[in-house]
Formats: C-alpha cells, structure tokens, sequence
C-alpha cells in the first residue's frame, strides 16, 4: 500500500492549490483526480467561459468599429472557432497543471477515490482495477456540479447545464436563461453578443441578487439597453421539450407566459459532489449538502479535512484555493489565522463588468451601522469616455463614526481588475480619509474609486 503524508481528492483551485502548498512545506503529497486536472474551474468553469466571453467582446468591438473611428466591413462570426478557442485554452490551462504536478513532485492518481475508515482512500482506475492508498491527512475537494431543478431536468440537449453551454455544435437562435447569478449572467451575455435572442429568467425581484441593489438595477439597464430580455420576480413552472424547441411556462406577478426557444439554460445554483465518496462509512458529518469543518477544515473525524464548494463558504475558485493554503498551513503548525469570509471578492466577466466586497447599502443598514455613502459615475471619468465603456459606476460604504470599510461595489469595464484595492484596504483596516488621500493615477479606471470615497465624504472633485 502507497503511504503519503497528504492526499487530496480532487484537483480544482481548491485540490491542486492545497497539493502544491503541501509539497512546498515538505509533505509527500498524492492528487487523486476522476477526470482531467484543474477541476470544473480550469476545464469547464472560470477559465473557459472567460476565453468564450473575450470572443464576445471583441465581436462586439468589431461592430461598433465606426464608434472609434475606425472602418471594419464584413465583421462575422465562426461560433464553431470561437467555442473551439475556448477549449484550447481551458487544455493548455490543464496541461500547465499537470507540469506543476511534475515540478512539485505529487503523484497524480487518475480515477473515483472513495474514502475508508483508518486514513485511507480506495481508487478505482478506467479499468475497473482498485488500489488502495494510505496519509496521515486527507483533504475532501471534490467541488460541486451543476444543481437541477424537478421543473427543469436537464436532458443535455434541449434543457442544459454549464458544461453544455460551453460546446454546443450550433448556435441556438433563441435561449432562455434560468438564474441570474454569476453562471447565468455571463452566458447571457455571450449568447447575446453573439447573436442569440436571450431571455433571463430570475425567481428574485432583481438579476445578480446577491449584488448592491444599485449594481443590480444599472446591469439590467445595460443588459436590456443590449437587448436582452429581463423577467425578475419570475419562475419557470414547467418546460415542454416534445417540438422542435422547447415551450416554457414562466409564472410572474401578472400571471402565466409561454417563452419559445431552441435552448434552456439552468443556472440555479450548485449541487456538491459528496455522494459516494466513502462520508458514511468514514462518519464524517455533513448538513443541508455540505461537509461540516471547523476554522481550520477539520472534519469531525480526525485526520480527514474538506474545503472548498464542498463546505458551507463561499462558492468561489478564489475561496477553495485560500482554505486548502490555510488548511495545509495549519497541518504544518505554522501560524494561521481563520478566513474572513466577510472580505470575499465576488466577480462576475460580463460586460458591463460586476465586481464587489463587503456589505452592500442595505446590509450596512440592516445591521445598525450609521453611513456614508459616495458613488462616482463612469460617465465622469475621462479614462473610461476615451475607451467608449462608460456605462456604471463605483460605490462605496463607510461606517460615520470610525471611517471603517464597509462595503465596496462596482460595475463597469475592467472592475474586476479593480476591486482587490478595496480588499486589500478593507484586511489592512483602511479608513476612507486614507483611501482619499492616496493619490491615484489619472486618467485611470482606478481613480474612480478615490473619487467614490470623496463623493462619500463631500470631497468629490469631478462630479
């Protein structure tokens, strides 16, 4: 039996990150991986999609040359080539795992781990053929998939998920967009720069709900003003798929709709990947989907640990690659502090760009803080007028009494870029006086945040 110090099973952000740190600080470390290295994330998440959405952007750019003075005739697009590009790129992102894999010494396992009591793992290879593997810890990152609903199964085809959207062979002429957050804004976005009527469907009373509700109204703008339609405070009931197309019953406030389409897409959220994979038989605790852990990813079984989507934080690339770090760390028995899960950023790469941290305006509110609030339009930055992307604005949210950081909310091009300035000012307890007296590089989209701060403190200058 194959003895290491560390095993982690899966190899998203969260799995191959925490296998490399654990390499790092001299652990002999194993990644057990059912499919290709890089997880959801590298192969048919966050890299890919962003790959799909700059082919929209630039599509987008070439038809709106004229607005730069410039002339482009018979701009087209190949839907086939650009999906095409995508997936080249999520490859050489996989392949760039597998050479961090070989540079830091981990042994990669390929096939369906299944944990058993006693600290080990059992694999089972394509072939059918099961070994068994033994650490003194092993790290849960097996990430989560797309979440369906009874009123939406997804057939692959007519009614799909996240991975679907990605490569379909044919672009659909129309398509409905169940869920509006982070997933089904982007490919909103990008079926719409490209062509396909799109319609978002969303159960909440705004798009992005988790978003300032400022952000929320200036994305639907922006998106309808694209042409896309919006149906908030909206759900779909039932979907006939027995056409050519497909038939969904949409119920809102004003009643019953029928929306016909070639293609439904279910983005509603996330399902964990914790069946099957030996929790019973070890008896390590979960609750509503998710593995419980403490501040440091232990599970009530001691010598087996969990981050990422798996666990009750924030589902984010960027989250499951700081939990494995912390995790490893603490194993180690360096010194670590517990994540604050209160200074996430969270990004979503349509156009115009969202980005934030902290609380919003109303979360500020609801908790009892007295605020101050700035706002700077991009319509009033010159950078963002000379680039022709002058649709959104920066937000900010300061505590009166103490300057404290609140809240950060921006949308507009490139903000996501951006808003690790207020992340960074938010973990070093930055005042808002401090913000405003770092100067900031004119003209930049950046600057917009130091003009936020002063509209908050009656300071603004460009406004």
């Amino acid at each position: 039996m194959s003895t290491f110090d560390v095993i982690v099973l899966g190899s998203g952000p969260g799995g191959y990150v925490t296998a490399i740190r654990a390499s790092q600080l001299g652990f002999k470390t194993a990644i057990i991986e059912k499919e290709s290295l890089g997880g959801v994330c590298l192969n048919w998440g966050c890299i890919p999609t962003k790959a799909l959405l700059k082919s929209a952007q630039v599509f987008e750019y070439l038809q709106h040359a004229g607005d730069y003075g410039l002339k482009v005739e018979g701009a087209d697009k190949d839907f086939g080539a650009v999906v095409k590009r995508s997936r080249n790129v999520a490859d050489g992102m996989s392949k760039g795992v597998q050479f961090l894999m070989k540079k830091n010494k981990i042994e990669v396992i390929s096939g369906f781990g299944t944990l058993k009591p006693g600290k080990k793992v059992s694999v089972k290879d394509d072939s059918g053929k099961e070994t068994t593997y033994e650490a003194a810890h092993i790290i849960i990152a097996t990430g989560a998939r797309s979440r369906e609903l009874p009123s939406l199964p997804q057939d692959g085809k007519k009614i799909i998920g996240y991975r679907e959207a990605m490569t379909l062979e044919k672009q659909p002429k129309k398509m409905i967009v169940v869920g509006s957050g982070a997933i089904g804004i982007e490919f909103a976005y990008f079926y719409n720069a490209m062509g396909t009527e799109v319609t978002v469907v969303e159960f909440l009373p705004n798009i992005v709900p988790v978003e300032d509700e400022d952000v929320s109204k200036q994305l639907e703008r922006s998106f309808k003003k694209a042409g896309v339609k919006i149906m908030t405070s909206s759900e779909v009931t039932r979907v006939d798929t027995s056409g050519d197309g497909v038939k969904a019953t949409v119920k809102t406030s004003k009643g019953e709709e029928t929306l016909e389409a070639d293609i439904v897409l279910s983005a509603v959220g996330i399902k964990t990947n914790i069946e099957n994979i030996g929790l019973e038989e070890v008896g390590i605790a979960t609750d509503r989907d998710k593995i419980m852990v403490n501040d440091y990813y232990q599970t009530n079984i001691p010598g087996y640990y969990a981050i990422g989507d798996v666990t009750p934080g924030q589902a984010l690339a960027h989250v499951a690659s700081a939990e494995g770090i912390l995790c490893v760390e603490k194993i180690k028995g360096l010194h670590v502090e517990p994540l604050d899960y209160g200074n996430i950023p969270g990004c979503t790469y349509c156009m115009p760009e969202v980005a934030s941290v902290g609380m919003t305006e109303a979360q500020a509110r609801e908790a009892g803080y007295d605020i101050k609030v700035g706002k700077f339009p991009f319509s009033a930055s010159g950078k963002a007028k000379a680039s022709g992307n002058a649709d959104g604005f920066v937000k900010v949210i300061f505590d009166a009494k103490y300057g404290e950081w609140l809240g950060c909310h921006m949308i507009g091009a490139g903000v996501t870029d951006m808003i690790a300035e207020a992340v960074v000012g938010r973990k070093l307890e930055t005042t808002g006086h401090e913000i405003l007296k770092a100067v900031h590089p004119h003209p930049t989209m950046s600057e917009a945040v130091m003009e936020a701060v002063a509209d908050a403190y009656g300071e603004v200058i460009h406004l």
